[in-house]
């Protein structure tokens, strides 16, 4: 069993509240930021660790500013 990590599991429902609330599915979103669908899963589970670069890349993909992605995310 992987273990989550809290702020790895904030920081998806974040992504995954904001993909929402701009109608996209989270293939849509994949195409947008040039990453692959299962990637953005695993984002939104929390089980991914995502790099700096794939956050700013979600962020413009949701029109979002990326500090909007960390709202609420603790250590």
């Amino acid at each position: 069993m992987k273990h989550h990590h809290r702020a790895l599991d904030s920081f998806g429902k974040n992504v995954k509240r904001h993909r929402e609330g701009k109608g996209l599915t989270q293939e849509k979103l994949a195409e947008k930021a040039e990453l692959d669908p299962t990637y953005i899963s695993g984002i939104e589970r929390g089980v991914r660790n995502p790099s700096i670069l794939s956050i700013v890349r979600i962020a413009k993909a949701l029109g979002a500013d990326s500090a909007s992605l960390f709202e609420g995310v603790r250590a």
